[in-house]
């Protein structure tokens, strides 16, 4: 890597320095073969220069991957992956119900819960045995955009009205109950602070340093059908009209291509690209 520092600018406006490092984690994780890693991150660096946005050296490590390895490219864009599962959230709590009964848990989406004092839509309810969690989802498919505070502040003050009124019910007294908060993006310092001091379990895309939303997808090789670089925006478009949110859903049934109007010839290279990308599991991790 060159000798000089050299400053890019962040999807948030805020300069950083590049890090050759950084670009080098990101890849691997989706590319195991180091050398073709190694060849993007010279072409990326020889092309380096000062005010570079984040979003064009990943355009050009995405392009470089893809002409390479599809599946490869489909995980590389995870973070993008998941925007697109937009611009209504209930996608992404689909998908992130799915994550949860990977782990074991009774899921249940968009009920309608009695608090002590209102009624409240809850996003996600979980549970496992004796834990009870009520998990809220903050979806945003713009780069750069933070969950601050209020956030926390206003899904904790609902969380302990139902809380109230839940553990009057037989059997709830006795468990654990929790609120979360999952994004797909990232907390402020205090909304963490916050969720910290209060007991709010927060869930972002790089929060916290284990567990954190990469974390969880990675370990449970479920990947969001916007992954596939085959697909065209349309059939990701009718798919998710049609609640399927998984590369996984398409690898047990092909035929969902064929429902949506995919033409035949197409639906092929369409499967190629979805069993390479749901067969290439990494290690499993338990959830805590």
């Amino acid at each position: 890597m060159r000798d000089k520092k050299i400053y890019i600018e962040k999807a948030s406006g805020d300069k950083v320095i590049f890090s050759e490092e950084k670009l080098r984690r990101s890849l691997s994780k989706a590319c195991r073969d180091r050398k073709t890693v190694d060849e993007i991150i010279k072409s990326i660096v020889n092309g380096l220069v000062p005010g570079m946005t984040t979003q064009q050296i990943y355009t050009k490590a995405f392009d470089l991957l893809a002409s390479i390895s599809k599946p490869s490219a489909g995980k590389y864009k995870l973070k993008a992956a998941i925007m697109e599962l937009g611009p209504s959230g209930y996608p992404f709590e689909r998908y992130f119900g799915e994550i949860l009964k990977h782990q074991g848990f009774e899921v249940q989406i968009g009920q309608i819960v009695q608090g002590h004092c209102v009624n409240h839509e809850i996003d996600i309810i979980a549970i496992k045995g004796d834990k009870h969690f009520m998990v809220e989802c903050k979806f945003h498919n713009r780069p750069g955009f933070q969950c601050d505070v209020k956030i926390p502040l206003y899904i904790q003050a609902r969380f302990e009205d139902v809380i109230k009124q839940m553990k009057t019910l037989p059997g709830h007294s006795e468990m654990f109950h929790q609120g979360w908060v999952v994004t797909n993006t990232r907390f402020t310092g205090d909304a963490i602070q916050y969720g910290k001091c209060i007991g709010l379990n927060l869930i972002g895309w790089d929060y916290p340093d284990q567990g954190s939303l990469n974390d969880l997808i990675d370990a449970s090789n479920l990947y969001p059908l916007t992954c596939l670089t085959t697909l065209t925006n349309i059939e990701k478009e009718k798919l998710l009209e049609n609640k399927i949110v998984l590369s996984k859903d398409l690898c047990n049934d092909e035929k969902i291509l064929e429902i949506i109007g995919v033409h035949p010839r197409r639906i092929s290279e369409i499967m190629k690209e979805t069993l390479a990308l749901c067969h290439d599991s990494n290690h499993q991790n338990n959830f805590k």
